[in-house]
């Protein structure tokens, strides 16, 4: 459908049975968060929130709440923007096939971005205080924009087309900031934004930074779409929408026309202020750091204006429906930009960021003694070079000779390494590098280390899928678990230091050592604390949950008869990893029970949410 606001967009999914109206006034602290939880949880419509306490203006949420409702949205083009995409990473599909693509060609010619004067957008000017501030989470520092599309420009390169339209959190009110006058900005340095700024930084002039908050939906999606290089957001946004992306500038700030609000702002070099904390889409809170300030200049909206937004928090989230949106369009990509390499698949269930698996080839193996992981470690290497990837934390790299293996399969990946990896060989570590800045399971913020698994060849041993009987002589353990084949989940005392640590599981591994029968079938035993694994029906999402973001390669990874030669680190037995929470880790996201308490209104009977009680 080619929406020309996000108004369209509502309409047609509300004739169309994908949108429902709350009419009752809610409070934006906490109440709209938790209604849009409750029902993304129950696969529901999208919710429009006519009555915003504080605000005179209606707010969205869980559009992108299912993938189904995704795809309705773009369901006149999404197969052309698939083909654009494959287009982009494979140009000889097009010399081959050119009346199949006639269609896409067209689509890219019509996608240009079209400047107009600020009259056409029907904008008045408002202050920050009139938004709808949304706060999502109880430990939340304020309100903040969840569905943001930052605009910058390139100071050598000015203009749309070298500019960068990125989705990077945005806190409206709270901590130091002056109401209506600071926001704050949440991005990583290595980001397109982050370019933007450090060439500004050099010259010593402000960067100025225009947000767009609503507008047709698929400008919310090319704000999060990890588009191949040279190829504009805007222009995706113009080619996915069916209709170009307007724009004018004002003030010096780039004006997105078909926005619902604008604000603009400009980030002077090395001024920043605290920011957070937030509930982030880990399932923990990212705390309070420094982060960019930005000084507001003029904030925009349209007179029926909509205000977006999302909750994110322990996946799934209405953000893993966006991230299975992206995958449809663009999983084309990898394969052409990582030679060698067939899918990477970065697991929403463990937070997306600390966690990847990836399937990659070995044709070295006519040169070699036998078959054993070779040029999956290359690939290895840089899969972690590349972009957003390279915040991974945890990297399983498999081949097969097949050619059947395939990594969105997750529980089904992981029982084929878990078969085959060589613990005295496969694990490779990167010690005191960087990793995301949202994982707290590290030394400091955005310092940790990685590890690579690699698995190729026979198969090694076959997995236990049944609790070892004699496990609980064992002492200290309790409750211990099969969590999925070849995994064994032991629950110990909780975590007080490392070095405390370093000696329970060094006893715990001895002991092991001499009970080979145990550990026979094992492949990984996994150390927890208080977790109860299962309480949602789905151990799997738990398992790499618990076990991928509440641990440090470096610091938490052990193994029964663990062993260093020459610098490699490797081990006999099973790997141990202790997945217990540490001091230093950040709270998990838990609900308000007042809030789910007044929530409850909404669906009693005769309320705008009666059906979905």
């Amino acid at each position: 459908m080619k929406y020309k606001n996000l108004k369209e967009c509502l309409d047609d999914l509300e004739r169309n049975g994908h949108l429902v109206r709350v009419k009752e006034e809610v409070d934006p602290n906490l109440e709209m968060a938790a209604l849009h939880l409750k029902m993304f949880e129950k696969k529901g419509p999208a919710i429009l929130f006519e009555k915003v306490k504080g605000s005179r203006f209606q707010a969205v949420s869980n559009l992108f709440g299912t993938l189904e409702r995704s795809k309705f949205m773009f369901r006149d083009t999404f197969i052309s923007m698939q083909n654009l995409v494959q287009l982009r990473n494979n140009p000889m599909a097009a010399i081959k096939k050119p009346l199949s693509y006639i269609s896409t060609g067209l689509s890219a010619l019509k996608a240009l971005p079209k400047k107009n004067s600020l009259s056409s957008g029907n904008f008045k000017e408002i202050s920050i205080s009139e938004l709808p501030l949304v706060k999502h989470w109880p430990m939340d520092g304020g309100a903040f924009v969840t569905l943001p599309q930052v605009y910058t420009e390139d100071i050598d390169k000015p203009g749309v087309m070298a500019s960068n339209l990125g989705m990077y959190r945005v806190q409206l009110t709270g901590n130091d900031y002056v109401l209506n006058k600071e926001i704050g900005l949440h991005y990583q340095i290595h980001r397109g934004i982050g370019v933007h700024q450090n060439k500004t930084n050099k010259k010593n002039i402000p960067l100025k930074v225009s947000v767009f908050v609503g507008g047709p939906p698929s400008h919310t999606l090319a704000a999060v779409m990890p588009l191949p290089e040279g190829l504009s957001e805007l222009t995706f946004a113009g080619a996915l929408g069916g209709r170009r992306f307007r724009y004018c500038y004002q003030d010096g700030y780039c004006i997105s026309l078909d926005a619902d609000f604008v604000i603009t702002g400009e980030v002077y070099p090395n001024d920043n202020k605290p920011e957070g904390p937030f509930g982030d889409h880990l399932g923990y809170y990212s705390l309070k750091h420094p982060f960019p300030l930005m000084k507001v200049h003029k904030v925009y909206a349209k007179e029926n204006a909509v205000w977006p937004f999302t909750v994110v928090g322990r996946p799934p989230q209405e953000d893993t429906a966006f991230g299975a949106l992206i995958h449809e369009l663009s999983g084309s990509a990898i394969p052409n930009e990582i030679p060698g390499v067939k899918e990477v698949h970065a697991v929403d269930a463990a937070g997306v960021h600390p966690l990847l698996l990836a399937v990659g080839s070995e044709r070295y193996t006519p040169y070699l003694k036998s078959k054993r992981p070779a040029e999956i470690l290359t690939q290895a290497n840089r899969i972690l070079g590349t972009g957003q990837l390279s915040l991974a934390k945890y990297l399983f790299i498999a081949a097969d000779d097949s050619g059947t293996l395939n990594c969105h399969h997750a529980a089904d990946f992981f029982k084929y390494v878990f078969e085959r990896l060589d613990f005295s060989r496969d694990l490779h570590f990167y010690t005191k590098t960087t990793i995301d800045t949202l994982d707290y399971s590290g030394d400091s913020i955005n310092e940790g280390s990685k590890l690579v698994l690699s698995a190729y060849g026979e198969k090694i041993r076959t997995l236990r899928t049944s609790l070892p009987e004699n496990i609980k002589q064992y002492t200290s353990v309790n409750n211990p678990l099969m969590l999925i084949p070849g995994v064994l989940a032991l629950n110990i005392n909780k975590f007080s230091d490392y070095q405390k640590a370093k000696e329970e599981i060094a006893s715990l591994s001895q002991w092991l050592e001499k009970q080979s029968d145990l550990v026979e079938g094992i492949a990984q035993i996994v150390i927890y604390d208080d977790f109860i694994f299962n309480a949602a029906g789905d151990v799997f999402r738990d398992y790499v949950w618990v076990t991928y973001t509440r641990s440090n390669p470096s610091h938490d990874i052990y193994g029964v008869g663990e062993f260093v030669e020459n610098k490699h680190w490797g081990c006999k037995g099973p790997m141990i990893v202790d997945a217990r929470k540490k001091p230093h880790h950040a709270p998990e996201l838990k609900l308000d029970p007042a809030t789910e308490k007044n929530i409850e209104r909404f669906f009693k009977k005769g309320a705008s949410l009666e059906k979905w009680a």
